[in-house]
């Protein structure tokens, strides 16, 4: 069974949908027994750092992901807010994040080469890949996904990025280590190529790189 994480945010149903379209059984859940007991989790849906991370900490879910779930190398997937709260910190409420992946995530600039920059980024942007992973197989470079985001993660160690975009600055649009694996942007909301990649997820096989 797949957990998808119920924190209080939205576009949660939209991840459950597209998962069951490609056939794989899964539950929206706020219980943390539930989440640990899950064979792998998504960490989706849109809203502020601050706000997500009061939630998983109240719902008892910040310490059922970092040691249940990640820390017992359980297939992870942090989709848009789910990206940013994988690091230390957040630019957004100064919150404080899991601490999984080291970095921080910044907001955008308000211009850039003195043309003012509409945030949040709103609609469809390349992707370009780093490295190859099991996340984007099949998924060829610059492929065009979804985004909806005032903010991006800045990455301690480059070594953990797979994919980047250009938004006024180039960012990290996802990343990976291990099992560990998340996109900034809406796989649920980028068609067949988001699909594909949601598939692919639910499909890895932990502690190996191909599917």
């Amino acid at each position: 069974m797949i957990a998808i994480v119920d924190y209080r945010a939205g576009n949660l149903s939209s991840v459950a949908r597209a998962l069951a379209f490609l056939g794989h059984a899964c539950e929206i859940t706020d219980r943390p027994d539930a989440v640990a007991r899950a064979e792998r989790v998504i960490l989706p849906g849109v809203g502020a750092a601050g706000a997500t991370m009061e939630n998983l900490r109240a719902l008892g879910l910040d310490q059922v992901l970092t040691e249940q779930v990640i820390g017992a190398g359980k297939p992870f997937l942090g989709i848009c807010i789910g990206i940013q709260v994988l690091l230390d910190s957040s630019e957004e409420n100064d919150a404080k994040c899991l601490g999984v992946i080291r970095g921080h995530a910044l907001r955008f600039p308000a211009t850039t080469d003195g043309v003012r920059l509409k945030v949040p980024q709103i609609g469809w942007n390349r992707v370009n890949l780093l490295r190859e992973h099991p996340l984007f197989d099949g998924i060829p470079d610059g492929t065009y996904f979804y985004f909806v985001n005032s903010y991006y993660p800045d990455l301690v160690d480059s070594g953990d990025a797979v994919a980047l975009a250009d938004y006024g600055v180039r960012f990290v649009a996802a990343l990976a280590r291990g099992p560990v694996m998340a996109t900034q942007f809406h796989l649920e909301k980028s068609g067949g190529a988001g699909l594909r990649m949601l598939d692919n997820f639910c499909r890895y096989q932990a502690g190996r790189d191909a599917l």
